[in-house]
């Protein structure tokens, strides 16, 4: 079952690979509605969904890195753009740093900073749509979608990890110490 937003979404493909990105109906007067759903990755003929972080990943900072390029050469667009690229970029080499964590504890540490990241990243994208420097732009849709997803994503991600970590670290049930009851 599609979502609402995408069935109203129109399908844009960004020039670095093969992902398609639904966003909002910008002439149609979507405004500020958000996207839930910010792409689909197809694999193969079958229209199968993908779904690989890293590749995600790679792709949102592929789009950061478009959308700073797009930005006025000013010195407000210069800083805008500077601080989007640092922000937007970093997500993707704190997951790789993240998989090789040295412990559940790091893991969970290096997962928040890619969280931190990609909310400052959404932050600075909310800016650049509200002076309209890249106004009827698919980067910045896709962005400002791909952005909260990924949030929600690394988010759930954290809260699993400390609910394991939880789960290890509580001691086992005591043994029942009366046996069951039999009928007699």
């Amino acid at each position: 079952m599609k979502r609402k937003s995408q069935r109203r979404a129109g399908n844009i493909q960004h020039p670095t690979s093969d992902i398609q990105h639904p966003i909002p109906d910008i002439e149609g007067g979507a405004g500020d509605r958000e996207v839930d759903s910010a792409w689909e990755l197809r694999a193969g003929a079958g229209g199968a969904r993908k779904f690989d972080l890293e590749e995600r990943l790679l792709e949102f900072a592929s789009a950061v890195t478009d959308l700073s390029e797009k930005l006025p050469n000013s010195r407000a667009g210069n800083h805008v753009a500077g601080q989007l690229l640092r922000s937007g970029t970093s997500p993707y080499p704190n997951h790789w740093e993240a998989e090789e964590a040295e412990s559940r504890d790091d893991f969970i540490h290096k997962l928040k900073i890619g969280l931190k990241e990609l909310r400052e990243t959404r932050r600075w994208a909310h800016l650049i749509k509200r002076k309209a420097w890249a106004s009827n732009d698919v980067t910045l849709a896709f962005v400002l979608a791909e952005a909260d997803e990924l949030v929600r994503i690394f988010f759930a991600s954290i809260q699993t990890a400390k609910r394991n970590a939880l789960a290890e670290k509580r001691p086992p049930p005591p043994p029942n110490r009366y046996p069951p009851a039999t009928a007699s």
